[in-house]
């Protein structure tokens, strides 16, 4: 399902009830291993393909927020239909509140934050790629850039 990338910095073993303790901003991965089981925890991950270009670079800053709260509402219906364990992994880093205070026990909004799937451990570039989407490294802001998010579902 996915491709295990290098290791990231230890952040401890989640699930949707108490992701809270565990912040995902960019740069709070999963040790590799903890990444692996994560992912063996699940059957079935759907692949949410979003591409876009901006004019103004930090514009995308606003479309990724209103992009992973729509995901977020996503994952909370897949829920409610009965998968109590739905977990969502963001497209871009976290971004739903408007000032981050960048530290996990200091979040505002710990309920609502979820890690990258770089933040576990996954190569996104290779895991696309087997499934047939586009994925390529940028030159410049004004190309379409094709940005993924994980619903991870038992």
């Amino acid at each position: 399902m996915a491709t295990i990338a290098a290791p990231k910095v230890p952040w401890g073993h989640f699930h949707v009830a108490t992701y809270h303790k565990w912040v995902g901003k960019q740069g709070s991965g999963s040790k590799v291993e903890e990444c692996r089981q994560f992912f063996r925890e699940y059957g079935t991950a759907a692949v949410c393909h979003f591409y876009t270009s901006f004019d103004h670079p930090e514009d995308r800053h606003a479309w990724s927020r209103e992009t992973n709260l729509g995901l977020l509402e996503l994952e909370r219906e897949v829920f409610l239909s009965g998968c109590h364990k739905a977990f969502l992994l963001f497209m871009d880093s976290c971004g739903i509140c408007r000032k981050c205070t960048g530290v996990r026990g200091e979040c505002k909004s710990p309920k609502l934050a979820r890690p990258t799937p770089e933040a576990m451990a996954m190569d996104v570039y290779t895991t696309v790629r087997q499934y047939g989407f586009p994925i390529q490294v940028l030159k410049d802001y004004s190309e379409t850039m094709n940005r993924y998010a994980f619903l991870m579902v038992e």
